[in-house]
């Protein structure tokens, strides 16, 4: 078979899966150690909230938009030079954006940064999938799996700890060393297989790669704008959803009837691939989510820190890291992917119950330990499974294929995570601070208890009567923010939580489904 001839042995596989590894982490870090230097780089930028928001927007979209192209990408350009090129790219961007005097030089800079970092993350899986030999792919995907679910929870304690003790631009300069080797190793080590002849400039389906970036790009901009703008009551949020359902129309069709299409959908009749594809979205969907949720709840209800927030996942992440090439080595042994995927789904809903029943305006930060333990088990046994579910009865350059479409979709399934759950708790928010205001009226002897309770403390420390009213009021209007917006991080684990739990016997009925031809760790079913 083709993708024999890019196996490597010993010392070489090692090299191979390390410069693999640290350029997927990279890539994937970077998504999510921005987040906690916003505040600094709207202050040193002079920007508005608004704009310092396309930060990391620009960054999504330029990701997005080139991951179904690596495939294409690899095999025109050679996998190792492409590779290279994006890591350097990569790198380049992440020092010019640590030098950026202006928001739009920023702003243009990660849109760079996104289109380097959109290539490592698809293209270290297919070279990690191919340099193992097909008995041991469980476990390649296990050390992969690393990378990609590790990377998210640790982004933001290790920019918590930057910005604390340095400043903004070293968020970016981190990122310098590291990109310096990956491309020496990669063009000493890395493999470029051939899987046929490059095209020529006229073969090229350009018009494809228009209609992809077209379709990828405005999805992403409405997903990550469309909150902000208050969806569609706008009309820039609007036209792009417009766009995107054209350019998605535009790009199936061309797809589909071109001679040398940029994209191979066709690869999507593997049911293997296209089972994976929608647990790929799910999986995203959870793990970008509950990254997203728990350090915003406990920034802006608990009052800690950015590193704070960011030190609470780490254990979680451990854990992952600890049982990933254990949940390996159970799928080279002949453990079904179904049961391990459907375990890890319903383990995620209890953590996700575990979440939703001790959520208060206080939580100490020790009733978290436990349940980010299991949260951390539950994506271990996700992550894998679904991987090599997906790519196990591909072969040669379909595995980058493959490869591109699971990626893609964490992807946008992270982003669907994002945006759904912002627009759900605003609007939750609302809903419950409407329901507990209800209670406050002046029949209601709890309330007139706690007011009367509160304007006599602030009349005790000198305040005159109507001031220590309407101090007591506001306090109390505080309060109800407070619970109201407990209640909707309560809703948000509530429904992510019925949303695994649903998918658990549906992923047992489609693999019962799928071919029992013989693949890389067990059977495809």
């Amino acid at each position: 078979m083709q993708q024999d001839l890019t196996v490597e042995y010993g010392f070489r596989r090692v090299i191979v899966t390390i410069t693999a590894v640290c350029c997927a982490l990279l890539e994937i870090v970077d998504t999510t150690i921005i987040n906690v230097a916003l505040n600094e780089m709207r202050g040193s930028m002079g920007a508005t909230l608004s704009e310092i928001g396309w930060v990391i927007t620009a960054y999504a979209i330029g990701n997005v938009i080139v991951v179904p192209l690596t495939s294409f990408l690899s095999q025109q350009f050679g996998r190792s030079n492409y590779f290279a090129a994006s890591i350097v790219l990569f790198t380049i961007c992440s020092f010019l954006c640590g030098n950026a005097t202006t928001m739009w030089e920023l702003v243009l800079f990660r849109f760079l940064q996104g289109v380097g970092g959109g290539a490592l993350l698809v293209t270290s899986q297919t070279i990690i999938t191919e340099a193992y030999p097909v008995e041991k792919r469980g476990m390649a995907q296990a050390i992969y799996g690393l990378g990609v679910i590790v990377g998210p929870t640790l982004g933001p304690p290790l920019g918590g700890y930057i910005v604390e003790h340095y400043s903004w631009p070293y968020i970016f300069y981190i990122n310098l060393p590291i990109g310096v080797i990956a491309t020496m190793l990669t063009l000493t080590y890395i493999k470029s297989p051939k899987y046929g002849e490059k095209q020529a400039a006229s073969q090229i389906d350009w018009w494809g790669i228009v209609f992809l970036a077209g379709a990828v790009g405005s999805l992403q901009f409405v997903l990550e704008r469309g909150q902000e703008e208050d969806w569609f009551s706008s009309g820039m949020i609007l036209g792009f959803a417009i766009l995107c359902g054209i350019c998605a129309y535009l790009f199936i069709w061309r797809e589909l009837t071109y001679k040398n299409p940029i994209v191979e959908l066709r690869v999507l009749k593997n049911s293997n691939l296209r089972v994976g594809t929608i647990l790929s979205f799910i999986l995203g969907f959870g793990l970008y989510g509950s990254t997203f949720i728990i350090p915003l709840y406990t920034q802006n209800s608990l009052g800690w820190t950015a590193y704070q927030a960011g030190l609470l996942m780490v254990p979680s992440s451990l854990v992952t890291a600890f049982m990933m090439p254990i949940i390996g080595q159970a799928i080279q042994r002949g453990v079904r992917q179904k049961y391990l995927a459907a375990s890890g789904m319903f383990l995620f809903f209890i953590f996700c119950m575990w979440g939703y029943h001790i959520l208060t305006p206080d939580t100490g930060d020790d009733a978290f330990f436990w349940m980010l333990m299991l949260r951390g088990l539950a994506m271990s046994m996700l992550f894998i499974p679904v991987t090599t579910l997906s790519l196990s009865t591909l072969r040669g350059k379909q595995i980058g294929q493959g490869a591109a479409f699971t990626g893609m979709m964490r992807q946008l399934g992270g982003s669907f995570g994002i945006a759904l759950i912002t627009t759900f708790m605003t609007r939750r928010n609302a809903l419950h601070r409407n329901d507990l205001i209800g209670h406050i009226n002046p029949e209601n002897e709890v309330f007139q208890q706690s007011y009367q309770g509160m304007v006599a403390n602030f009349m005790q420390h000198g305040m005159p009567a109507n001031e220590a009213r309407a101090a007591a009021l506001h306090a109390l209007d505080g309060s109800v923010m407070s619970q109201a917006a407990v209640l909707s991080y309560m809703d948000v684990f509530l429904y992510i939580g019925i949303m695994f739990l649903i998918c658990v016997p549906f992923i047992l009925m489609l693999k019962n489904n799928m071919s029992t031809d013989k693949i890389d760790v067990s059977a495809a079913h």
